[in-house]
């Protein structure tokens, strides 16, 4: 009867003891990623259409923007306000029309997602910190020594990956048909023309008409217009390149109206804030439609900004 009782008393005392020498679980931290929003920035206006964007997407996910073409002190005060966010990781997202510039190899250079910095960083670094003096005194130390800092890849506390900008997205080429939707009447009889600002190094230039070009290609598979071609003005070029650009959308829209048909430009801006005045301008004293807005404001462009972080994000 003891020994019974005794076996009793030692197998029920077996979960107890093994309970004790279990070491506890490691407490795992819940995925928490942030969204970093980098935006060239523009008139109060322009900037609003992107901080409207932002709040729409801060209630999926934290959502810092960064304005600024590369601007250091941008990112790294957006990156420290996720981080006191508690993120545990960090998506950056250009809120760009094209991947392929300076600006965005700069940034992800900033980002330390790039090895080789940029050359046209250098030029963004005084954008940051100011205009650099001429002559070597004390200031010009103190520019230098800023022109530095504003050049060296930021710190987080947490990892960063970088999505791409909007390029030839679906969503780019959706928003599009519609924009040319609202100023079209006979589709037959119009051709739409996508214009986009443009960069200045012909190579890049070839690659943003490529994706304009991929767009077209969307735009067509379910449109019926006359045709729709893509043109880049490049805004930042020298007046050579620059009036040379002119000339050519000139020509074109000229060209439309002489075969009876009706040119629709459609911007492919982010925003509209004071480039689509320079076109008009380019355009002045021929006969052409221009939509009342660029891509935003656009709920679409939210939910872009979501599956981009998405796509990059480990969670």
């Amino acid at each position: 009867m003891k020994k019974i009782l005794l076996t009793s008393v030692l197998m029920a005392l077996i979960p107890i003891t093994a309970l004790v020498q279990t070491p506890p679980a490691a407490t795992q931290k819940v995925p928490r990623p942030g969204i970093l929003l980098l935006a060239h920035g523009g008139s109060l206006d322009w900037n609003e259409e992107v901080r409207h964007v932002a709040d729409q997407v801060d209630l999926q996910a934290p959502t810092e923007v960064a304005f600024g073409m590369a601007t250091r002190s941008s990112i790294q005060a957006a990156i420290e306000r996720l981080a006191s966010r508690k993120v545990t990781e960090i998506v950056a997202v250009p809120l760009f029309v094209s991947s392929h510039s300076s600006v965005i190899e700069s940034q992800a250079y900033l980002l330390g997602l790039r090895t080789q910095m940029p050359e046209d960083l250098k030029e963004f670094a005084g954008m940051d910190h100011g205009s650099m003096t001429g002559a070597m005194d004390h200031g010009a130390m103190q520019d230098s020594a800023a022109a530095a800092a504003a050049m060296k890849p930021i710190t987080s506390p947490v990892p960063i990956r970088m999505a791409s900008a909007l390029d030839a997205h679906p969503i780019v080429a959706n928003i599009l048909m519609d924009r040319a939707a609202s100023i079209s009447h006979d589709p037959a009889h119009e051709v739409v023309i996508l214009v986009a600002h443009g960069p200045v190094p012909d190579d890049d230039n070839k690659l943003w008409l490529d994706d304009m070009g991929l767009l077209a290609d969307r735009m067509r598979a379910t449109n019926r217009y006359a045709a729709i071609d893509c043109l880049t003005p490049r805004d930042n070029a020298d007046d050579l390149v620059r009036d040379a650009a002119t000339a050519q959308l000139r020509k074109k829209v000229e060209q439309v109206t002489k075969d009876g048909n009706t040119a629709l430009i459609v911007p492919l801006l982010l925003s509209y804030g004071g480039i689509e005045d320079g076109l008009r301008k380019r355009l002045d004293g021929l006969s052409y439609r221009m939509p009342s807005q660029a891509l935003l404001p656009d709920k679409r462009i939210v939910n872009w900004v979501i599956a981009e972080e998405a796509s990059q994000s480990s969670h």
